[in-house]
């Protein structure tokens, strides 16, 4: 193979997919790893591909590499957070042990709540105080107070997540993509939502359209192991399983 004709599948493979590991472009190209990585090299510098550790990622993918204030994620896509919010709300039963990841979407959760009779934990002071004037039976985690997504983190949140089984979960999530799962900006953040989302049984990620094939540099979850309530189907990821539409 001639290549200029690897290299155009190669990009043309990246950029379908969203990304690809050298491993899997060495057998789709039946080609050695010192080739492979010589080609990454490439079209990184042509601006083609995004090389990235074991492999490459397309150029449409966007890196968050911070946390945006909550006053300003508070007033981004509003309608699409409430459609999302409703619709897992609904999923809440009696008796459910319910945990609810700090977040603006999942801030907009409590105001859908119908179920008194179920037991709320949270990490985020707004959540907790939201849901006691509810009347809801709530316990908010200790630690420290994280001011730019207003989470409790540290060692004092995982030890007293560690004690906890939830029968449902949701969580907030600066980016989703298939090869790189679920992450956020923040590692001690990233460790509690690992922990929450590990101690849980039903687990939803609620994030809106603008989320997906967006990568953090922390990962918290694998892609397949949560079911992602968002507001519109999103290109790339039709055929997946795990995404369920909220509609009005």
């Amino acid at each position: 193979m001639l290549a200029e004709e690897r290299l155009s599948k190669i990009t043309q493979r990246v950029n379908e997919q969203g990304s690809a590991t050298a491993q899997e472009l060495m057998e789709y190209l039946n080609a050695s790893e010192s080739t492979i990585r010589r080609d990454l090299n490439t079209l990184d510098a042509a601006g083609e591909i995004i090389k990235v550790h074991g492999g490459a990622m397309s150029i449409n993918t966007s890196f968050k590499m911070r946390d945006d204030e909550i006053a300003d994620r508070r007033i981004t896509n509003i309608e699409e957070k409430k459609l999302i919010a409703q619709y897992a709300a609904g999923l809440i039963k009696k008796d459910d042990f319910v945990y609810i990841d700090a977040g603006t979407t999942t801030e907009f959760i409590i105001d859908y709540i119908t179920e008194k009779n179920a037991v709320y934990v949270t990490n985020a002071v707004n959540h907790a105080c939201s849901l006691s004037h509810m009347g809801c039976e709530v316990y908010l985690t200790g630690g420290r107070l994280k001011s730019a997504t207003e989470a409790i983190v540290g060692a004092e949140t995982l030890e007293a997540l560690s004690k906890y089984n939830f029968t449902i979960g949701f969580w907030g999530t600066n980016g989703i993509h298939k090869k790189t799962g679920f992450t956020t900006p923040d590692r001690e953040e990233a460790g509690v939502k690992r922990m929450s989302f590990m101690n849980c049984k039903k687990r939803y990620i609620v994030a809106d359209a603008s989320k997906f094939d967006s990568i953090s540099p922390v990962g918290f979850a694998d892609f397949d192991e949560a079911v992602i309530i968002t507001e519109k189907q999103v290109k790339g990821y039709e055929d997946c399983k795990n995404i369920i539409l909220a509609k009005k």
